[in-house]
């Protein structure tokens, strides 16, 4: 296509989107049409103890769901909402970690713009409002666009509202019927839950692509979820709610890298502050988006995830979080480790070069967020000391991996190398090593891990450690606490929260259904 020809497409994409420019059209957009500014929830949910993090727009208003909200608070009088939310998906249900670095989409920490009805519209005006934001206010071509729909299975209906709604905008072969696992939402195994429609977008354009949606087809994404909670599941099926409400969640990052005309999310504006400073830090040269084989030295990978686990680490300490041993606090931990170990590994970075991003991070979102600003000096403090504490075990770690566990190895068997058990749990008990750390180094140097035989030290180390702690107190037995890391699994089972109210009767026999068994070993799986 000539110049010329590109001057007279009526729509474009548009390199001028910075994403601060991005994230507020988007809010005043939503402003506009009534919603209220609602700031992200921190990403670190103090409140809630089935989440190790916020990981949706959702997350905050789920009292508005579920009915439960204080009538005293603010959120209450909410009718219709907007943001752009912090999320963090690492550990748990959501965790993307093991993605980070290897691919150009997936992030452990993102922004999830997002807008909500609170029984105000509903499907017609949802849709509406998405399809002008896109077209109209960013400028998307509407020819790129497709719609995808919960086309019904044995449990629920299809949802042929959202899809005549939908033909008002697009042709009907861009309008694709999908099934559950893409197109209904649900809160838990009970609960309130609904169909969704996602918007994907085509970055080749003139073409049909419907066959593409939904196959992970790097040119063909989606790019905003809108889930219509309609109903209530209970033990007898689907039941309509009085109150209807609409929830929707578009990844800014990717946004960003349409507008932006980049094919890859770590190409985007965002990013380039944090790889101009990492390229001054490391002594192995620039970062050049390279992935795969292609990527022989890893050094891509690195930049990718470093900048990523920067973000991630700034942010979770500016909403509270602390890296320790349990929970959230040791998530945050892995990750910090892991940086730590790309950094001076991989791109040679000299220790301590992590908490040199920390600056770079707050000055590119300190004026969306102020409280990295007012945080900083803490922040930079925490990490300097986990940095330090990791630095002086992991050469030696880097060592050990190299001359006890690949050059005492059989690699004559053309079957996969394993690292066993007892290393994996020396590198971890002794040298610091979270295992999936050991296993990222053992998935680069063509080999696995023996997780079980893992697991199998672990247990034995905690009983010891148990025992040894009731013993100093002149205690027998064993203490069983449940800590956000068991919440959020029982959460991730659709395992209500127990009620309660009925300790109050105390002259009736009330029957009651055991959901899990929590154990020293962890929860009782089916039929232990």
């Amino acid at each position: 296509m000539s110049t010329d020809d590109k001057e007279k497409m009526t729509f474009k994409t548009h390199p001028e989107w910075p994403m601060d420019k991005v994230r507020s059209t988007f809010i005043e957009y939503f402003e506009r049409n009534g919603h209220k500014f609602f700031k992200s929830s921190p990403c670190v949910p103090h409140d809630d103890p089935t989440l190790l993090f916020a990981n949706a727009g959702m997350n905050q208003y789920k009292p508005l769901f579920l009915g439960t909200c204080d009538p005293t608070l603010p959120m209450s009088q909410l009718t219709r909402a907007c943001n752009s939310q912090k999320c963090i998906r690492a550990g748990g249900k959501h965790n993307d970690l093991d993605d980070v670095g290897k691919d150009v989409y997936h992030h452990t920490f993102f922004e999830m713009l997002g807008n909500w009805s609170f029984g105000d519209y509903f499907k017609e005006k949802a849709i509406e409002l998405a399809w002008k934001c896109l077209t109209e206010e960013f400028k998307l071509d509407p020819n790129r666009l497709y719609a995808s729909y919960f086309g019904g299975d044995e449990s629920s209906p299809s949802d042929e509202e959202a899809r005549e709604i939908w033909l008002k905008w697009l042709p009907a072969e861009r309008v694709l019927p999908f099934g559950a696992e893409d197109n209904f939402w649900e809160m838990g195994a009970t609960g309130p839950c609904g169909p969704c429609v996602e918007i994907h977008y085509d970055r080749i354009g003139n073409r049909d692509a419907s066959a593409l949606v939904n196959e992970d087809d790097p040119d063909v994404i989606e790019i905003w979820n809108l889930v219509f909670v309609q109903f209530n599941r209970d033990e007898n099926g689907l039941n309509p709610l009085p109150n209807k409400h609409v929830d929707t969640g578009m990844g800014l990052e990717r946004l960003c890298s349409l507008l932006q005309d980049k094919s890859s999310n770590y190409d985007i504006d965002a990013f380039k502050p944090l790889f101009n400073a990492m390229e001054g830090l490391s002594n192995v040269g620039p970062y050049e988006g390279k992935l795969g084989e292609e990527d022989v030295t890893l050094k891509d990978t690195a930049y990718r995830a470093v900048a990523d686990h920067a973000r991630t680490l700034t942010f979770a300490l500016a909403d509270g979080a602390v890296p320790d041993n349990e929970g959230r606090g040791y998530v945050l931990r892995r990750i910090l480790r892991r940086a730590t170990r790309y950094g001076q590994q991989i791109l040679k970075c000299e220790p301590g070069f992590f908490a040199k991003l920390v600056p770079v991070v707050v000055e590119t979102f300190g004026e969306a967020y102020p409280e990295l600003i007012q945080n900083q000096a803490n922040i930079i403090e925490i990490v300097k000391e986990e940095e330090q504490s990791f630095s002086t075990m992991l050469d030696r770690g880097i060592k050990y991996f190299d001359e006890e566990i690949k050059q005492t190895t059989n690699t004559q068997s053309n079957e996969k190398i394993v690292v066993t058990g007892d290393k994996a749990f020396y590198l971890y008990d002794t040298l610091g090593f979270p295992i999936d750390l050991t296993e990222l180094m053992a998935e680069e140097a063509g080999m696995t891990v023996d997780t079980k035989g893992f697991q199998e030290e672990m247990e034995t180390q905690k009983q010891r450690s148990r025992e040894a702690r009731l013993a100093s107190k002149g205690l027998t037995g064993q203490r069983l606490e449940l800590i956000a890391e068991q919440t959020a699994w029982l959460a991730d089972e659709g395992i209500e929260v127990t009620d309660d109210s009925f300790k109050y009767v105390w002259d009736e026999r009330v029957e009651a259904t055991v959901k899990a068994i929590f154990t020293n070993d962890g929860f009782l799986k089916e039929g232990e």
